[in-house]
């Protein structure tokens, strides 16, 4: 397993993977050494989130290989057909996902994805469009749906 630490706007973010693919992307809430060497195996996935931030990229092209349950897994393959600068709501996805009651299971595995940004979880709201439960943070949350949506807040003056 490979790992490297790169600077987000949102703060320092941990990427593990090998040649198998990219299994972790978790956002820090410590401060930690960015890394002066990024491994082969992770380099693409830098270079990409770079991109993401830059307001560049709105897709991901890397080789995942995420470690779950098989529900999680199929939560999170649902959770990479939600557009970029769209959001669902829990009962959405988990309509999507053939079954309306397992709303807190699906809400459960949202919570659960080793990918941050990549697997966008970001995009999943409450039925009422409130920001609710996100792993990173409430801020980062907002931060992500304000990057990514279509419409920008200019300033007045």
């Amino acid at each position: 397993m490979e790992q490297a630490y790169i600077d987000t706007p949102l703060g320092i973010a941990k990427l593990e993977g090998d040649t198998e693919g990219l299994f972790g992307i978790t956002v820090l809430n410590s401060e930690v050494k960015i890394s002066d060497i990024i491994p082969e195996t992770l380099e693409d996935a830098v270079y990409q989130l770079q991109e993401y931030f830059e307001g560049k990229r709105q897709d991901f092209a890397l080789e995942l290989n995420p470690q779950g349950t098989d529900f999680q897994k199929r939560v999170w393959e649902a959770l990479l057909q939600i557009p970029y600068g769209k959001t669902v709501s829990y009962l959405e996805l988990s309509k999507t996902l053939g079954d309306v009651k397992a709303i807190r299971a699906v809400a459960a595995a949202n919570g659960k994805n080793p990918l941050w940004i990549v697997v966008p979880c970001h995009r999943v709201v409450g039925s009422d469009g409130s920001l609710t439960g996100y792993a990173g943070g409430l801020h980062r949350k907002k931060w992500l749906l304000e990057h990514e949506s279509p419409v920008k807040q200019q300033a007045l003056f």
